[in-house]
């Protein structure tokens, strides 16, 4: 899988983003291979300097499912609307997704231990 995600740094209006979020997700929903979406309110740094206040997940099958996309009318309209809202300070990155549940992991240790 592949995942495009969305940093919305704290100097952002959130007010005026939140406004506009769901026009943004409205066409960002319309972009064909997207499989799943998440969002993650960062409420305080743990550790580190932080300046990110949202974090956005979109997963899509693949590197050329996004690409497609992004490059599509409703990518481009979604594009267009993140940049307005928020005032061109959004930061966009992409990359591999990998996830797994820990029982998951733990029966294959327990697995390589019998062996």
């Amino acid at each position: 899988m592949y995942q495009l995600l969305i940093l919305i740094p704290l100097t952002v209006n959130i007010n005026s983003f939140d406004e506009g979020w769901p026009d943004f997700l409205e066409a960002a929903e319309d972009m064909d291979g997207l499989i799943r979406e998440s969002v993650s309110r960062v409420d305080r740094g743990i550790y580190g300097q932080n300046n990110i206040r949202r974090i956005y997940s979109f997963v899509f099958h693949d590197k050329s499912s996004l690409e497609k996309a992004l490059i599509s009318p409703p990518g481009e309209k979604a594009g267009k609307i993140i940049h307005e809202i928020t005032g061109g300070e959004v930061i966009l990155i992409s990359g591999t997704f990998q996830e797994d549940t820990l029982d998951r992991i733990q029966a294959w240790e327990d697995t390589v231990e019998d062996s």
